[in-house]
């Protein structure tokens, strides 16, 4: 199946959900920024810079205990969350299909997708998620992960479970976690092709990165260097 034809078919339940008139999230005025790629490709250094250019940033944990909502392709409380902030990054909207129901929701807004080469990122993304433990065992099975407490119990489960088709004795399959981040990052770039004001892609790590993020934002750049955070 062509990656146009699955986005097509991805975005079924969300129109559905759109003409809901129960559903109906009816936007603010106020301008979103969505950072739309993964975490462990800059997500909290460009958090820091957008907190800094006067963006209000929405409360990380509260989105990521919407996880189930996209589990089931329901986009309404997500949506209703948006109202409490101007900027989001992370769970849930650094998966797929999120970003295609907040730009129906929100049709003004602006998406940054960060990236970096998909190798470096698995290695950060497992390094990172290694330092949990579940009852002082690092989690060897899908299982396992039900009795992490990390937002609430059972929410590492959830956000390997709901994202990918992983083996069950494989929680961090790397062939999987790859594939399906560069499939991720394929689907955003395919989506806006046509709309390149809409989007920016964005490696915080090279040079020129702030000006790029400031120019694509309209903002002054006030300073030369990205505000470096979590660095991995």
């Amino acid at each position: 199946m062509k990656t146009i034809d699955i986005i097509k078919k991805s975005l079924s339940p969300i129109r559905r959900a759109l003409k809901s008139p129960i559903n109906k999230v009816r936007s603010t005025g106020k301008q979103k920024i969505f950072c739309i790629g993964r975490n462990k490709t800059g997500t909290t250094s460009l958090t820091k810079a957008m907190a800094e250019l006067g963006y209000v940033v929405g409360d990380q944990t509260t989105a990521e205990m919407l996880v189930r909502d996209w589990g089931r392709r329901d986009f309404t409380k997500i949506a209703g969350y948006c109202h409490s902030g101007e900027f989001f990054q992370d769970i849930p909207f650094s998966l797929p299909y999120t970003f295609q129901a907040m730009d129906m929701y929100f049709p003004s807004s602006k998406f940054i997708l960060t990236i970096r080469d998909s190798e470096s990122w698995y290695k950060s993304m497992y390094d990172f998620h290694l330092r949990d433990t579940v009852h002082g065992n690092k989690a060897k099975s899908l299982e396992m992960l039900k009795d992490a407490t990390y937002c609430y119990k059972g929410f590492a489960y959830d956000t390997k479970a709901l994202v990918y088709d992983l083996p069950n004795d494989e929680p961090y399959h790397k062939e999987t976690l790859i594939n399906h981040y560069d499939f991720h990052n394929k689907m955003v770039k395919d989506y806006f092709r046509n709309r390149p004001e809409d989007l920016l892609v964005l490696e915080v790590s090279e040079a020129g990165a702030y000006k790029k993020l400031c120019d694509f934002l309209g903002k002054p750049c006030a300073s030369v260097d990205f505000p470096w955070e979590n660095k991995t």
